[in-house]
């Protein structure tokens, strides 16, 4: 049976493309059309069936409903791009498109269920700016989150130390959310331009990449800025905010004074492999933030720095191997948790609790099925 046509607008139609990040071949290779049948869809020349429909609406992650507005909806702009990708500027994957899109929406959900319960959701870290030291910043907020070097030493590894500083960011309303997505087209991004702030760590990075992003975004928070990036600890950033983010992360990670005391323990073995996974167990941070310590602290050459870090670049092939040992054994809960963290969760919870909204409403913005709904609220109510 041939599938009736369906009179849409052309321009949501093109809309819901380029705001997904879809090109034309590649819709008309999904739809199993031309180029040119796309194109005719988005000029009015001809309309989609409501099976090509139902395949845009899946490939684009919207709801077929969306392709009935009257009119395209006026999206906030996307984050500053700043990856300094060449010839990609503005440009990003699908997946990253969808990650933004999805903080946005639960930005805005977050808010509703703040007021709700009359949760306050402006962040109550104090803003900086660019002209102040970022050092003496990393200082004052590791003394208002509570982490001594031995207290960071104490943590059992860098899942712990992620997990308490996600919890005293939230605890400062900064919801911090971990979504999938290339981390060649992005770490992870800042939205400092409404309530509550929101920073996204790209979940497919390392533990010890994804401490150094949280840090780094947490800079940009601080800032207020709303940007998309690449941190790397290891390169010198041409750009004033982004060499401004990656000192304060460095510095809130591995503090000078810390760096000095262990780099004069271990002198003279410094760039050792056994000594620089000793230190970076010790300390939960990744080489590369090890060795650019190293280096501005004349404890090592630049070229002893270069040769050292290339021994830590992954290979294409270990990188995906890592990523599928990583997803072995995680339950739909345990990835809830991880993707929402404890306080928006929470919000979830107590806003059901208090019946503002419905057990339907819970499982859609925790995007989870019902059978794991409990398990959930268990871990995360406060």
């Amino acid at each position: 049976m041939k599938s009736m046509t369906v009179e849409v607008n052309p321009e949501v139609i093109k809309w819901l493309r380029e705001s997904s990040g879809w090109r034309i071949e590649e819709v008309s290779k999904r739809l199993g059309t031309s180029s040119e049948t796309v194109l005719d869809f988005e000029a009015g020349k001809r309309s989609p069936t409501l099976t090509q429909l139902s395949e845009m609406s899946k490939s684009f992650k919207r709801p077929i409903a969306s392709f009935f507005l009257p009119k395209p909806k006026q999206d906030k702009p996307l984050p500053k791009d700043y990856r300094f990708i060449p010839n990609k500027t503005g440009i990003f994957d699908k997946k990253t498109i969808l990650a933004i899109r999805r903080s946005r929406s639960l930005q805005s959900i977050s808010r509703d269920l703040s007021v709700n319960i009359r949760y306050e959701t402006e962040t109550k870290a104090e803003k900086a700016k660019l002209s102040e030291d970022p050092d003496s910043i990393a200082r004052k907020y590791r003394e208002l989150f509570s982490l001594s070097s031995e207290k960071q030493r104490k943590f059992k590894d860098a899942y712990k130390l992620f997990g308490y500083l996600r919890d005293v960011l939230e605890d400062s309303n900064v919801l911090v959310f971990q979504f999938s997505m290339p981390i060649e087209d992005a770490r992870g991004f800042a939205l400092a331009d409404e309530s509550p702030s929101i920073v996204v760590i790209n979940s497919k990075d390392s533990i010890e990449a994804r401490l150094f992003t949280l840090m780094h975004e947490f800079g940009h928070i601080l800032l207020g800025e709303t940007v998309i990036d690449i941190p790397d600890e290891s390169l010198v950033n041409r750009d004033s905010i982004e060499r401004w983010c990656n000192t304060f992360s460095a510095s809130f990670l591995l503090p000078k004074q810390s760096a000095e005391e262990l780099f004069k323990e271990y002198q003279g073995r410094l760039v050792e492999t056994e000594t620089l996974n000793s230190l970076s167990r010790k300390y939960k941070v990744s080489k590369a933030v090890l060795l650019v310590k190293m280096l501005e602290l004349n404890y090592i050459s630049r070229q002893e720095f270069d040769n050292v870090l290339a021994r830590y670049v992954p290979k294409e092939g270990e990188k995906k191997t890592k990523e599928k040992k990583k997803k072995i054994g995680v339950t739909s809960d345990q990835r809830c948790l991880s993707e929402m963290g404890n306080k928006f969760v929470s919000l979830v919870a107590n806003n059901f609790d208090k019946d503002f909204i419905t057990y339907s409403d819970a499982l859609s913005y925790l995007s989870i099925k019902s059978k794991n709904f409990d398990k959930v609220l268990v871990k995360a109510r406060k």
